[in-house]
C-alpha cells in the first residue's frame, strides 16, 4: 500500500499524485485522461479505454462435449465480449458442441468461422443489461416450475413434467447471465455504474440467483422423479404436499419481497418473519413423511425424495431472506452505524 497526501493547486483544486509503477503498468503518462467513480467513501480510478470490450482467446484442441461447452461457458461468465476459440482443425462435432453452447447464452451469436478459428461475439449491450430485471424474471420461472411440477405428479402428467424439465434452461441461462453481470462490476467499477447499482447489492443479487437456480433444479427432479411414477399418490399424501407447497412459496416470496424492498426495517421485518416459516415447513415435511410410512417401500421412497426436494426449496428461500437482513443491515461507515 502507498499514500499519497492531498494538495491544493490554484487554490480550489485538490490534486494528488499517483504511482509511477501503476502509470506505467496501466498505459498512463502525462496527458492520459482517466476515469473515476465515487462509491461510498472510495473513490475508484481507472484508465480511459479507446474499445471496452474484451477479446479472450482458447485453444479447444481436445475438448469435446461437455467440458467443451463448460469451456465456452466459463469464458461468457468471466466477461470476454468476444470468444475465440482456435485449434489446429476444429471438428464438425465441436462445431455442433459449440453452437450449442452459444444459444444456451444470453446475447452469443458466432460471426466467423474458419478451419481452425471460431470467432463468437456478445451482441448485447451490457449497459442495457438488469440483473434486478433477471433476477426477477428467475423467480417467476422458478416458482412456476415448482408449482407445475407437483401438478404434473398429482395428474401424472408426463407432458407437463417434461416440459418443466426443459423451462430449466431458462433458469440456467439467466443464472449465467446473472453471473456474467456480477462478475463483470468485480472486474471494473464502470459496470457497478452502469447498472445503477453498489457492488454489494449486486453480490446479494447474485447470492439469491443461486438460491433460485437450485429451486429450479429441485423442481426438475420432481418432474424426473414423477416420469418414474406408475400409480396414483394417494390424495391424502398430494393435499398434504399442497400445504406444504404453500408454505414454501410463502418462505420463497417473503425472502425476495425483503430482498427487493428498500427500506431497512421492513426487510428485517420480513426477513425474520420467513426464518420463522422455515421451521413451520420443516414441521408439515416431518408430517408427511409419517404419512409416507403407511405405503410401500419403493412408493414411499419416490415420494420421501419429492417431499426433501419441496421443503429444500424452503431453505433456499430462507437463504435469501438471510441474504435481505445482510442487505439492511448497517454498514461500516454508514450513517447508521455507530461505534462506542
Amino acid at each position: 500500500m502507498e499514500t499519497r497526501k492531498v494538495q491544493v493547486t490554484g487554490g480550489s483544486t485538490y490534486t494528488v499524485s499517483i504511482p509511477k509503477s501503476w502509470a506505467n503498468d496501466n498505459g498512463v503518462s502525462a496527458g492520459s485522461t482517466v476515469e473515476f467513480y465515487p462509491e461510498g467513501d472510495s473513490l475508484f480510478m481507472t484508465p480511459t479505454g479507446d474499445d471496452d470490450r474484451t477479446e479472450g482467446t482458447l485453444d479447444i484442441t481436445g475438448l469435446e462435449g461437455t467440458e467443451l461447452i463448460r469451456a465456452v461457458t466459463t469464458m461468457y461468465v468471466s466477461g470476454f465480449d468476444v470468444i475465440v476459440l482456435e485449434s489446429a482443425r476444429i471438428t464438425n462435432d465441436q462445431r455442433r458442441t459449440i453452437r450449442e453452447a452459444t444459444q444456451s447464452l444470453v446475447g452469443l451469436e458466432v460471426l466467423e468461422e474458419t478451419k481452425g478459428e471460431i470467432v463468437i461475439r456478445d451482441l448485447l449491450d451490457s449497459s442495457e443489461l438488469s440483473i434486478h430485471n433477471a433476477v426477477t424474471r428467475m423467480r417467476l420461472i422458478a416458482s412456476s416450475m415448482l408449482e407445475d411440477a407437483l401438478l404434473a405428479l398429482r395428474d401424472l402428467d408426463r407432458d407437463l413434467a417434461a416440459d418443466i424439465i426443459q423451462r430449466d434452461d431458462d433458469v440456467d441461462r439467466l443464472w449465467m447471465v446473472v453471473s456474467r453481470i456480477f462478475r463483470a462490476t468485480l472486474r471494473t467499477p464502470k459496470a457497478s455504474e452502469e447498472l445503477g447499482l453498489p457492488r454489494e447489492i449486486c453480490f446479494d443479487y447474485h447470492s439469491s440467483a443461486r438460491q433460485l437456480e437450485r429451486i429450479g433444479d429441485h423442481a426438475t427432479k420432481i418432474a424426473h422423479l414423477t416420469l418414474n411414477i406408475e400409480r396414483e399418490v394417494p390424495e391424502e399424501v398430494l393435499e398434504a404436499l399442497d400445504d406444504l407447497h404453500e408454505e414454501v412459496v410463502t418462505v420463497i416470496d417473503g425472502g425476495m419481497d425483503a430482498l427487493f424492498t428498500d427500506d431497512s426495517d421492513e426487510a428485517t421485518k420480513l426477513a425474520n418473519d420467513v426464518r420463522e416459516r422455515v421451521r413451520e415447513v420443516d414441521a408439515t415435511a416431518r408430517r408427511i413423511d409419517e404419512l409416507l410410512r403407511e405405503l410401500d417401500p419403493a412408493r414411499a421412497q419416490h415420494l420421501g425424495l419429492i417431499v426433501d426436494s419441496v421443503s429444500r426449496s424452503a431453505d433456499y428461500g430462507g437463504n435469501i431472506a438471510e441474504t435481505a437482513l445482510q442487505k439492511a443491515a448497517p454498514t461500516p461507515g454508514s450513517s447508521s452505524a455507530h461505534t462506542e
